[in-house]
């Protein structure tokens, strides 16, 4: 077996040692690995956030790659250390706490086996409890990742569908002839709204590019924007500070500013309770 690519997720921030620790103990499994970095800027704890990175990102990367996604809020807990190995051949090393919600769902888990400690573990951390992250996820991905264990000795096999989920809601049609879904995620940098209603269903609208699109963003509380805008191809199809909607790079629908954050603009959020509805504008 050769060695494939170890990538990294956390919500460790770069501010201190956490992350080159982790490179450090994959390093000294074995100093050929090619180690990446898909983000260490997820929001501290958000397992849901972490969920949307690796959908984003695991199905781009070749059968064999290996992923350590460490946001462990329940660190020295009851919860279970796992491997899954996606329907597409990749691995995920991680908490399993909900952070597999969107790749068991969109891609589809093969296989899943909990890590053993007693055989993976980094020597010397076996009365830690805090740094699962370098002593369990990132040893146990190295080792997958360089050859140095198959799959099948990572430790006990369990059931793909016992891989907890976090709960969603999803898109639909409304009663007033529109779309409706939640505020998954937000393209971080730019303050886009990434929402969960697939193109295949804003399509049912038989809404052509250029023309206009009502759009309401609501919380569980209060309606926080309702306006029109334009369907557009891209950002550059409208004028910069114009808003638009547009179908992003996991064909979902998605609003947006032109060289603007539409999510600091009106304060939104993300998550089950942000709320997303669009209609032909009547």
């Amino acid at each position: 077996m050769g060695k494939a690519a170890l990538v990294f997720q956390t919500d460790f921030g770069m501010q201190d040692g956490a992350v080159s620790a982790m490179y450090g103990v994959a390093y000294g499994v074995s100093p050929e690995l090619q180690i990446y970095d898909l983000t260490h800027g997820i929001e501290p704890y958000n397992t849901w956030e972490a969920s949307y990175r690796l959908i984003q990102t695991v199905d781009y990367w070749p059968e064999g790659t290996v992923f350590v996604s460490v946001v462990d809020p329940g660190v020295g807990s009851t919860r279970r250390s796992i491997v899954a190995r996606t329907k597409t051949g990749q691995y995920v090393v991680t908490p399993d706490n909900g952070t597999l919600t969107f790749v068991k769902r969109n891609l589809g888990i093969d296989a899943a086996r909990i890590i053993d400690e007693s055989v993976n573990r980094r020597s010397g951390s076996e009365e830690s409890y805090t740094f699962h992250g370098r002593d369990v996820y990132a040893f146990t991905g190295a080792r997958l990742a360089s050859g140095e264990i198959t799959f099948e000795q990572v430790g006990p096999e369990v059931d793909p569908e016992s891989v907890l989920e976090l709960p969603t809601i999803p898109a639909r049609h409304t009663e007033d002839g529109g779309v409706e879904g939640t505020i998954d995620v937000l393209d971080v940098r730019f303050g886009s709204l990434w929402s969960n209603i697939p193109i295949e269903l804003f399509k049912t609208l038989d809404i052509e590019f250029g023309e206009r699109v009502e759009v309401m963003i609501s919380n569980d509380t209060r309606t926080l924007y309702r306006n029109t805008m334009v369907y557009a191809h891209s950002f550059a199809d409208v004028y910069v500070g114009e808003p638009l909607v547009y179908m992003n790079s996991l064909n979902c629908m998605a609003v947006a500013i032109n060289q603007g954050s539409f999510a600091r603009a009106y304060n939104v959020g993300t998550g089950n309770s942000w709320h997303i509805a669009i209609r032909k504008d009547r």
